[in-house]
């Protein structure tokens, strides 16, 4: 008796270690898979720095002549449809060129002066078509720096509006490579184990056009497979 308790004891052992191992082994048949998703949008929104510089040896007469520009600028786009709440104009910069020299340098003007008038609208069309029609400054004297530091800058902030579509199609994409592999290795594919959705980018989808943009996520899901 005392041996037929033990013989039964090792076989439910050894039923507990088969269970065991069978949970462990079914547990790592799973498939990882990323699944993409992109939309080409529109910017909405857009900011125009224009930036005026000039130089004189009499600060005041530089100053007024300045300011003179920065109302033509300020004329320009009113009077072209852009909305005065959209228009800001930054305090007038001025750099003595005679201060904290290390030459002997002549220098024929000694004050230089800039300014920024800067344009922020969500009227993206507008803006671009005012930038083609800079000449009219031109023809009055006023010449727009294109400076690096100023460079104009496209964005969009319509993100939230987009992200439950792509997460969506990002996630069926995913879904697809899931049951192709399964399909493959000849098993039927499960609940999903884990998702997580990578984070949205948004870049432009060439330097010629800046205003329009790419915008791609990337979800990872990973899958039981029976």
């Amino acid at each position: 008796m005392k041996n037929s308790g033990n013989f039964w004891g090792l076989l439910a052992l050894g039923l507990c270690i088969i269970l065991a191992v069978g949970k462990f082994t079914g547990s790592k048949r799973t498939v990882s898979v990323k699944g993409l998703a992109t939309q080409e949008v529109m910017a909405d929104h857009v900011i125009w720095p224009l930036v005026i510089q000039d130089v004189d040896n009499d600060l005041v007469k530089l100053y007024s002549s300045m300011d003179a520009k920065t109302k033509e600028i300020v004329s320009f786009l009113t009077g072209n449809g852009v909305s005065s709440d959209e228009i800001s104009v930054s305090a007038p910069t001025v750099y003595d060129r005679t201060a904290n020299r290390y030459s002997n340098e002549y220098i024929a003007t000694r004050y230089q002066m800039q300014q920024v008038v800067t344009v922020s609208s969500d009227n993206v069309t507008l803006i671009k078509d005012l930038v083609l029609k800079q000449g009219e400054l031109l023809k009055k004297g006023i010449a727009v720096s294109n400076d690096y530091e100023y460079s104009m800058q496209y964005d969009f902030n319509g993100l939230n509006d987009l992200k439950p579509g792509m997460v969506e199609i990002a996630t069926r994409n995913a879904r697809e490579v899931a049951q192709k592999f399964a399909d493959d290795s000849g098993s039927k594919l499960g609940k999903i184990q884990t998702a997580s959705q990578g984070q949205f980018s948004i870049y432009d989808r060439d330097s010629n056009t800046p205003w329009i943009k790419n915008v791609r996520v990337v979800t990872s899901v990973t899958y039981y497979l029976k």
